[in-house]
């Protein structure tokens, strides 16, 4: 298992880390298998998307604060509720086919971090079979 380090710089931010969990797959020698990547903290998460485009990225956290705002009722005391609701939206781990020692993602994706807490610094785990 690799771990893998993130520091975010804003409150809600996806940061793109498809480069590293490939160098993780990499580094492991499994030619073909599946790359788990999980994400464990309770206000962040990883999803695969576009990458070509930025403004995918700026799309995606835009409708997610509409959909769940920063203030609210909510009773969570720490002020953070609707990053806990954002990350159980998104979800905390993705599974990635590895063939030939690559990942097997679509021409556009990439794998995102999903920080809706920051900024911080977070921890990535990449295990790849």
């Amino acid at each position: 298992m690799k771990e893998l380090r993130v520091s975010t710089r804003s409150r809600t931010e996806l940061v793109d880390i498809t480069s590293e969990v490939q160098k993780a797959v990499a580094d492991s020698d499994v030619r073909d298998g599946t790359c788990h990547v999980y994400v464990p903290h309770t206000t962040a998460g990883v999803t695969i998307n576009e990458n070509a485009d930025p403004s995918v990225r700026e799309d995606i956290l835009m409708e997610l604060n509409k959909v769940v705002p920063f203030q609210d009722n909510y009773k969570h005391l720490e002020g953070n509720a609707a990053a806990h609701i954002k990350a159980t939206i998104v979800g905390s781990s993705e599974t990635i086919l590895v063939e030939g020692g690559r990942l097997i993602l679509g021409t556009w994706q990439g794998i995102f971090f999903c920080e809706f807490d920051g900024p911080r610094s977070r921890r990535v785990l990449v295990k790849v079979s």
